[in-house]
């Protein structure tokens, strides 16, 4: 499969002369096969982005992201350390669980986990978050990234408190940009599509699988007894 594309057009490595032919894994010009390496290699490609796609871009949250985020119980929060070694963990809750104050920033309760604490150590290393916020039966999502801090100030714990409990600590989280994404992955994949479901049975249990990765030996549970092992710490 290949396709080919004129070198005068912008979207084009400026080095390429005449015109370039495009494979699915390579790129030919009287050269030998190549990984891309440069911004302008890659744009060669891909067509620009709509115009739509760069503005819908903003800096803060308006009233459009403060809905959606009241709205979510699921975010994904990903994180990098100093080393760009990149972690990404799934974070849920009640809709609205993650808070937004007055002045636009989020706060992100820690809830209790496995202690690995991977992502509170990385925000301590580079001190940014990258956030995707999803809604139950909703294809599009909510992208956020900005500047983070772990906050053990009474107020931020305060804001984040339940009924079940108070969080150890909050991420608050100071937006940098915020978009709305558009709904293909979540079509694609028929994420919440009942026929796509897929039975819990086509793999073992998370222990079993975990005790072969490692050889660390669990006791068998059913996801019922898994589910009551959770509800301490939901």
């Amino acid at each position: 499969m290949q396709r080919t594309l004129r070198a005068d057009r912008p979207d084009c490595h400026p080095d390429f002369a005449g015109y370039i032919t495009i494979r699915t894994s390579k790129i030919t010009c009287g050269a030998s096969p190549m990984q891309l390496r440069s911004i302008d290699e890659l744009r060669a490609y891909y067509k620009p982005p709509q115009d739509r796609a760069v503005r819908k871009q903003i800096s803060s949250l308006d009233a459009h992201c403060r809905n959606f985020i009241a709205l979510s119980p699921f975010v994904v929060l990903s994180t990098s350390d100093a080393a760009f070694n990149l972690d990404a963990s799934p974070r849920g809750g009640a809709p609205g669980f993650v808070r937004v104050t007055a002045s636009g920033e989020l706060l992100i309760p820690d809830a209790p986990g496995n202690n690995r604490l991977d992502s509170l150590e990385n925000i301590l290393a580079t001190g940014k978050v990258g956030l995707l916020f999803l809604i139950p039966g909703f294809d599009e999502t909510l992208r956020v990234n900005g500047k983070a801090v772990l906050s053990t100030t009474p107020a931020d714990i305060a804001a984040c408190t339940t009924e079940r409990r108070a969080p150890t600590t909050v991420i608050r989280v100071v937006v940098g940009a915020a978009y709305l994404h558009c709904a293909k992955a979540f079509l694609r994949s028929r994420l919440w599509s009942a026929s796509a479901k897929i039975a819990r049975a086509s793999l073992p249990t998370a222990g079993q699988m975990i005790s072969e990765q490692t050889g660390i030996q669990f006791p068998l549970e059913s996801k019922e007894d898994m589910e009551r092992r959770y509800v301490p710490d939901l």
